[in-house]
């Protein structure tokens, strides 16, 4: 088992690969930063466009196959500054994209939990606007370094008046302006939609991201998300929801009890048993994808970021902030769905597709293209039988945007495009974490069996 790291996941206390290093140089730098998040649409939209068209090359690496570190860290700290939609599309190509080396995968993944932070005096003044009296008992114990700036806010470590350790979430100034600035670009047919779906009527899809990444700036609503997972898995002996502690939370500042624990990279580096690696792989598919199918609700962002896993065999879930809920008949319908593909009936896949509200494929080559997909789209749980994810079954970041694409031609609620982030999300944490699982089996238990609450 890997040291202990905390909730900020940085490696540096336990043993890690030798592409973690520049990551935790980088790191080291940015821990010294602060800045604010910029909010004028066209200047986001310009450092957006110029950021990723300067780090494209570096990210794919020079043509000798060196790593171009520099150029990357130049990507990171550009997307870092911006925060936001940007800083979340850095974070997707540090773990689904396996055409990028893995030592750019590594420094991309510090916009996990790191970018330039907000200045500690204005984190005390965001905590005594939200909190007012309640403020003082936080920041007599507040430490002033953060343990992570993430996209949407930054975490400090603290103890409440009984003593428990707590992280104290608080959100960025100005990234809800940020972001609605973001989607105004996206809106007008800019760069951000053709990143978002090329050549596609990306309206549905535009309204349904930003109602979400706006739902991400909402402590108050993260923290009663995080209440009902804690709920749901309070029995589970391997999955950890962080308890949240109402009296110092807010709309801007969300307190959760502190865990300790490594980061995705760290543990696997530790060469943990494979019972426990497969253990925790099914119960990481039973929370992603679980929770969908018994409970009509799911966490949609599954990066290794909001992972950490303790020494007693767990993982913790940390972050609830982007959370669907579905009603009663379209949970069924993806149930249905599922079982359909699996069995590659025909009839039942269009039946499924239908009460979807997607457009019904017909018999022809319509279907051919849709059931391709379907099968892409649900390819790890098409083959029965125990094996240990590949990195193939990170499909590269150009294969899931075409599937992206063409799926949406199909006309699916807008709400149901979140399903691409978890299962493509989950799908290459599995294969990081290289646990033996027969997926298969684990769809049909949670999809082919009744909704329990």
């Amino acid at each position: 088992m890997s040291t202990e790291h905390g909730r900020n996941g940085t490696p540096e206390d336990g043993p890690a690969p030798d592409e973690l290093a520049l990551a935790r140089a980088l790191i080291a730098r940015l821990a010294t930063e602060t800045g604010a998040v910029p909010t004028s649409a066209l200047g986001r939209l310009g450092r957006t466009a110029g950021a990723f068209l300067r780090g494209g090359r570096a990210v794919l690496g020079r043509k000798d196959g060196a790593v171009d570190a520099a150029g990357v860290e130049r990507l990171v700290r550009s997307l870092g500054e911006l925060k936001g939609v940007a800083m979340k599309m850095g974070q997707i190509l540090s773990y689904v994209d396996d055409a990028v080396p893995a030592e750019t995968r590594a420094l991309l993944g510090v916009l996990r939990t790191w970018s330039p932070a907000t200045a500690f005096d204005r984190i005390e003044a965001i905590l005594r606007e939200d909190l007012g009296d309640r403020a003082a008992e936080l920041q007599a114990t507040l430490e002033r370094t953060p343990a992570s700036s993430a996209s949407i806010g930054q975490v400090h470590r603290a103890r409440l008046p009984d003593g428990t350790p707590v992280a104290v979430k608080v959100r960025h100034p100005g990234i809800d302006d940020a972001i609605r600035a973001d989607f105004r670009a996206a809106r007008a047919g800019t760069v951000l939609s053709a990143l978002l779906a090329p050549g596609v009527n990306v309206k549905e899809l535009i309204a349904e991201a930003q109602a979400g990444f706006l739902e991400e700036c909402d402590y108050a609503l993260e923290a009663r998300r995080q209440r009902r997972f804690g709920e749901l898995y309070a029995r589970h002996d391997r999955l950890v929801i962080p308890a949240v502690h109402e009296r110092f939370s807010s709309g801007r500042v969300l307190t959760t009890t502190w865990h300790d624990g490594a980061t995705l990279e760290a543990f696997v580096a530790g060469a943990p048993p494979a019972a426990t690696t497969a253990a925790l792989g099914a119960a990481l598919y039973e929370f992603y994808v679980g929770s969908l199918y018994r409970h009509g609700l799911f966490n949609a962002d599954p990066h290794p970021g909001n992972l950490l896993f303790d020494d007693r065999g767990r993982v913790v879930v940390l972050d609830h902030g982007c959370v669907r809920e579905f009603d009663d008949a379209t949970v069924a319908a993806l149930a249905a769905l599922s079982r359909a593909v699996r069995l590659d009936a025909r009839a039942a896949v269009r039946s499924a597709l239908v009460q979807l509200g997607a457009r019904d494929p017909g018999d022809g080559k319509r279907y051919d293209a849709t059931r391709e997909l379907l099968r892409a789209f649900y390819g790890p749980v098409l083959e029965p039988g125990s094996r240990t994810p590949s990195a193939g079954l990170s499909r590269s970041f150009a294969e899931v945007a075409a599937t992206k694409r063409s799926i949406l031609r199909m006309h699916l609620p807008g709400k149901l495009l979140f399903l691409f982030r978890i299962r493509f999300g989950l799908y290459a944490v599995l294969a990081r974490l290289s646990a033996e699982l027969d997926l298969q089996a684990l769809e049909a238990a949670l999809a082919d069996t009744p909704r329990v609450s």
